[in-house]
């Protein structure tokens, strides 16, 4: 075996992060190794990937479907686990170089940690552990001296265009959205919006949640408080901007005005190519980009009147604290129950300020306290959506 190969684990392998880190992997065979591949409870694609990778471990979150992965690769010599803390405890494994954490959500945060201990680079497109534990992540990422290399666009394009301008302060960091599939519509639209419609994002394919999240903007929230953390800066140094062709990924502006750009066509095995490869780039086949394609690109202001999940956020940001471990929590239970037709469109925004307000707020909180909050937050969540009357809930 080729000592330079890189073994990757990927948290959440089956997942769209997960499964086209594996293409880019099996496209650069030289290069990569899937060595650790996990996912909450898809087994049938769980088993279809380690029959194709062959990695050292395979994980299901779910413990009620070990038996079905390990009687399917029992005739490999793939060791099936099963439950979180055997993700947690094998992300530390000595052979693994990094750890790409596509988990969806609060779960991602425990095995980050782990793998951070245990001096592991991240490849991080869980963007909820920054958002719910930034300062406890950086600073373990420091004090183990190892890098977090962002794989969400708007993040790995600022990581793109702040190399080599380590020397030069940050004036404003300006994170692109496309404006999801509600884009220049109002509150009375929104209303009556469908989940059908909410699944048809315009230009990226990507898993249920996020798409969620990126109609109702939250997606864009969650990301400046994860900008804040990545790239230490204030909330007031974060600029969104709509721009619907999503070609601009986001900017850098210097404090000398100049503004640099990171650029290309919606395709995320780039920024996952970036993050496995760097400091290094390396030649794909992948679609290029043509400006004759794309004659004009626009943008406009977000409208945070109409979609307030983005300053909700903002506000989330600027509070600190255990803050948007709540606004996190919140969102997950809300976005759940909209995809299972629970509540409206609307209705997300409503839970999402009522557990700002009423769930314990902590100014400065432990690991512990992230636990805890991260729960309360759900259990009141999940009881505001029993109690909410139809009105609130504007179905």
């Amino acid at each position: 075996m080729n000592n330079n190969i890189k073994n990757i684990a990927i948290l959440g392998s089956t997942g769209s992060i997960g499964t086209q880190t594996l293409e880019v992997i099996k496209g650069n065979s030289n290069l990569f190794r899937a060595f650790l591949l996990t996912a909450y409870s898809n087994a049938d694609l769980l088993i279809s990937q380690a029959l194709e990778f062959r990695p050292e471990y395979a994980i299901i979150g779910d413990e009620s479907k070990y038996q079905e992965v390990k009687t399917a690769l029992a005739h490999l010599p793939i060791q099936v686990l099963a439950g979180n803390q055997a993700i947690i405890d094998t992300v530390t494994h000595p052979d693994i170089s990094v750890v790409l954490t596509a988990m969806v959500g609060f779960a991602g945060l425990e095995p980050t940690i782990a793998a951070i201990k245990a001096g592991k680079d991240i490849a991080l497109a869980n963007k909820e552990t920054l958002v719910v534990a930034g300062e406890l992540i950086t600073g373990l990422a420091k004090q183990h001296g190892i890098k977090i290399l962002p794989v969400d666009s708007e993040h790995s394009a600022i990581f793109q265009c702040l190399a080599g301008e380590e020397h030069n302060p940050v004036e404003k960091l300006i994170l692109t959205a496309s404006g999801g599939p509600f884009r220049g519509r109002d509150l009375d639209f929104l209303a009556g919006v469908t989940l059908e419609d909410a699944l048809k994002h315009p230009n990226w394919v990507m898993g249920a949640k996020i798409t969620i999240d990126s109609a109702s903007l939250m997606n864009k929230g969650l990301e400046v408080i994860e900008a804040k953390w990545l790239f230490d800066v204030e909330a007031d140094q974060i600029e969104v901007i709509v721009h619907p062709q999503s070609i601009i990924h986001s900017m850098v502006q210097f404090r000398d005005g100049s503004i640099k750009a990171q650029m290309g066509l919606p395709d995320m095995k780039l920024p996952i190519q970036y993050a496995l490869t760097y400091p290094d780039r390396i030649s794909n086949n992948f679609k290029r980009f043509s400006f004759t394609d794309y004659p004009n690109l626009t943008f406009e202001k977000p409208d945070l009147n109409t979609f307030r999940n983005l300053s909700l956020a903002f506000a989330a940001l600027k509070q600190g604290g255990n803050m948007p471990c709540i606004i996190n929590a919140a969102n997950e239970v809300a976005v759940a129950a909209f995809l299972s037709h629970s509540v409206s469109f609307l209705a997300m925004s409503t839970i999402i300020e009522e557990c700002m307000q009423r769930v314990n707020f902590i100014t400065q909180p432990t690991l512990t306290d992230y636990l805890n909050t991260d729960k309360e937050t759900r259990i009141f969540a999940q009881n505001l959506i029993k109690q909410l009357p139809m009105k609130a809930i504007q179905f």
